[in-house]
């Protein structure tokens, strides 16, 4: 196998969308399995480039870049060549690529691919309405080319404004076998001259990206299905140049659950009535702004900030991102990016569009989860405690919360879900308040067990065992079922209805602020 170059170009937006964070990875994939089949004697190996379509020069691209690379980062995908690691191809911004655009501009005209057009806007216009009203393709007038060399010398001398075209061959087709699509062909003849450079000189998308992937020698053009109508004018502009065409390789998109709609911030209102991604908005809505963020264009589920705002694993982003199009076979699901670089190949990518399923993506997360040492999850968790302002964290005490929300600790954020043990006071959810405390023979139960069992037991008695033993022996003395207490004793001590198993939680409170917090609740209950 040959050498494999692929690139990423993002715009720098101030932020890494989730389905361009998919095509990333993909080409990301696609280069590393290459270099991984080198090293064991398969190929000549593969790169990863990243490369910045800048072309918005009144953007502040640092500030705006900042965020796209810290996603690659936080999942852990590497660039060969880019920003901030250089290259033999560089520079690696386009706004930094004037003289190559420039050049091949140049070459174009020179030989006569290109042409420049002095119509104004308002006579392409009027093509352009003239070909709709006789229900005609729209062709490109090409009455510039009647123009001779002298008379095209003297209106650039004058400064009358034009374009660059490329000319478009009328009497062939063009055809290229995508990766993904198959063999694709398009009527030459029915394609309008494209504008190449603007009246200003810069260059525009479809020349400018093809300039750059001829110059960076990329192989391998892997990029979202919208972008197949491209395909026909850069493979010209590559031919035009006498530039080999790299293999195009074009991706389903992806979509919001339940819909065949790419995956928009501009529809985040409408993701709000899908049942899965509802959860996801109420509970960043509760925990972003305790860590000082809030829900808003910036930071939403079509970001992959947002995952990592809210305690996701890199590995379980990652895990779900892989499976959005591709399958290692018909049954494995969870995978890590080690094994889907050993065995990522286009041909295992599929036509149709992928939904993103913040359910699926959850049980990745919560499998990646459940692998990672306590260790790891107790200094992440107490990293989330300082940010949410609850200082001088006691890691053994965060230890000893981690040990007992076990496998209810699926997102890092979740210790928020405890920081009743954090806080002098309590948060009664008042639906269980009334339902658990606030019932007819419930107040005397639990002022009776806090009188007779909870209060005679010391700080070395006040353990998850005894306190369990304790509940059990009372509750079958009054001849109780040990559920009224247990919920009683819950939502008093913590304010909620879940939680922790209920004597990791009254151990965790601690004896003092558990004999207040149910003195509190009864006061409450009598009130």
């Amino acid at each position: 196998m040959s050498a494999v170059r692929t690139r990423f170009a993002p715009s720098p937006t101030g932020y890494m969308h989730i389905g361009g964070m998919r095509t990333a990875l993909f080409c990301w994939l696609l280069a590393e399995h290459a270099k991984r089949q080198s090293q064991e004697g398969n190929g000549d190996g593969g790169t990863f480039v990243l490369r910045v379509d800048d072309t918005d020069r009144a953007r502040n691209v640092e500030a705006a870049l900042a965020p796209i690379l810290d996603a690659f980062r936080w999942l852990g995908l590497t660039w060969d060549e880019g920003p901030e690691v250089g290259g033999d191809h560089g520079p690696y911004f386009q706004s930094q690529r004037g003289e190559f655009y420039d050049r091949a501009l140049q070459t174009l005209l020179d030989s006569g691919a290109a042409y420049r057009d002095f119509s104004s806007p308002e006579e392409v216009a009027a093509d352009r309405e003239a070909a709709q009203a006789a229900k005609t393709p729209y062709v490109t007038n090409r009455r510039s080319l009647e123009l001779s060399a002298e008379e095209v010398e003297g209106l650039i001398a004058a400064g009358q404004k034009h374009v660059v075209r490329l000319k478009v061959p009328r009497d062939r087709t063009i055809t290229v076998t995508d990766a993904i699509r198959g063999e694709v062909s398009w009527n030459a003849a029915l394609l309008p001259d494209p504008a190449l450079a603007r009246a200003d000189g810069s260059p525009l998308y479809n020349f400018a990206s093809t300039v750059d992937d001829a110059a960076m020698k990329i192989t391998h053009v892997v990029r979202a299905e919208e972008h197949l109508s491209n395909v026909p004018i850069q493979t010209l502009i590559f031919e035009a140049l006498d530039e080999p065409v790299p293999t195009f390789a074009h991706i389903p998109f992806v979509t919001a659950p339940g819909t065949n709609r790419k995956l928009s911030k501009r529809d985040l209102s409408k993701y709000r009535d899908n049942k899965s991604f509802r959860k996801l908005f109420d509970s960043a809505a509760d925990r972003l702004p305790k860590l000082g963020l809030e829900l808003g264009e910036d930071l939403n589920p079509v970001m992959v900030r947002f995952y990592e705002e809210m305690g996701y694993l890199p590995e379980g982003l990652i895990n779900a991102l892989a499976r959005l199009g591709w399958s290692l076979d018909d049954h494995t699901e969870v995978m890590s990016l080690d094994t889907v670089a050993e065995n990522f190949t286009l041909d295992r990518v599929v036509k149709n569009p992928a939904g993103l399923d913040p359910d699926k993506l959850f049980s990745f997360q919560s499998e990646w989860m459940s692998r990672r040492s306590r260790e790891d999850k107790v200094r992440r968790c107490t990293e989330v405690l300082n940010r949410a302002g609850y200082e001088n964290i006691d890691e053994e005490f965060v230890g000893r919360l981690v040990d007992a929300l076990g496998d209810r600790l699926k997102l890092y954020t979740d210790v928020l879900d405890v920081a009743y043990l954090f806080e002098s006071g309590v948060t009664y959810d008042e639906k269980a308040f009334k339902k658990r405390i606030a019932k007819e023979g419930v107040p005397e139960l639990l002022r009776d067990f806090k009188t007779e069992r909870l209060e005679p037991l010391t700080e070395a008695d006040w353990t998850p065992e005894r306190l369990e033993e304790e509940l059990t022996s009372f509750s079958a003395a009054r001849e109780e079922g040990v559920g009224k207490l247990i919920h009683a004793c819950r939502i008093a001590t913590s304010g909620q209805p879940v939680g922790p198993g209920v004597y990791d939680v009254l151990a965790l409170v601690g004896r003092g602020a558990c004999l207040e917090r149910i003195d509190a609740a009864l006061a409450r209950a009598a009130a």
